[in-house]
């Protein structure tokens, strides 16, 4: 893994995890938008690091590309690209990005790995769910590994195969075990007021360089605190691939 910058914090506790000329990779912290909507334009990812490496000069006409996003509450590793070439080959590359999560979630499962594999569709309450009919939405997969578990709670290794909107928290809580926290398709009251999914990591070839990185973004101590130590990245096993990936080439339309 490349050599991080200093650890600096932005506002809302963003902060870098490395930055050169092509790329700035941050570590998003729940409650922070990636970019705005219509109701919301200033308190994002993109509006704060917009202004930072503009360094607070309105004229400046430095810039940063979204290449993929995550859901507001889900902590963890996001990659913004400086031009628009690094833009565009984090983009087209994106089918070869390894992305890998850490998410704790109600109860044990029953097989210690396995691959979720379904449709998405989208309601009308702007709520995904999925369907077994290939003719509708879109076609999404979820590997998990068990990492840890106690006599209620369960840590997984998550990697998704494709990128579609809530895909992992749809996917778990298809599987019987919603994430903690998850307001939307998790238990009504699980009394848990944070989200415990977490963007542990992405590893994705150089737009400029052309050799691959890995970069990681700590846990937060709540993890902890719920669940109690966990093992380092670099200590655990690959979790299976999924047997009919469909790698999503347009992640800046899917939301984790």
């Amino acid at each position: 893994m490349p050599r991080p910058s200093a650890s600096r914090h932005l506002p809302l506790g963003l902060a870098i995890i490395y930055e050169d000329r092509d790329i700035l990779v941050v570590n998003k912290p729940a409650g922070l938008l990636t970019m705005g909507t219509d109701t919301e334009k200033e308190r994002t990812a993109y509006f704060i690091l917009t202004d930072y490496v503009r360094k607070g000069a309105v004229k400046s006409k430095n810039r940063i590309f979204i290449v993929h996003r995550l859901d507001r509450d889900t902590t963890g590793v996001v990659v913004f690209a400086k031009t628009e070439e690094a833009k565009r080959f984090l983009q087209d590359h994106w089918e070869d990005t390894r992305k890998e999560y850490l998410a704790i979630v109600h109860g044990r499962c029953k097989e210690q790995s396995g691959t979720i594999n379904s449709s998405l569709v989208e309601n009308k309450a702007l709520k995904m769910y999925s369907t077994n009919d290939t003719s509708k939405g879109k076609a999404a997969s979820t590997s998990y590994l068990v990492l840890k578990e106690t006599a209620d709670l369960s840590l997984l290794l998550i990697t998704p195969h494709t990128g579609r909107k809530n895909q992992i928290r749809v996917h778990l809580a298809d599987l019987g075990h919603p994430i903690i926290g998850d307001k939307k398709y998790g238990l009504a009251k699980d009394g848990h007021k944070k989200m415990a999914l977490h963007a542990e990591s992405l590893t994705f070839t150089h737009p400029h360089r052309k050799d691959q990185r890995t970069f990681t973004a700590p846990l937060p101590g709540w993890f902890h605190r719920l669940i109690g130590p966990i093992t380092s990245a670099e200590d655990r096993r690959t979790p299976l691939k999924s047997s009919n990936p469909q790698p999503d080439k347009h992640p800046p339309k899917a939301n984790m």
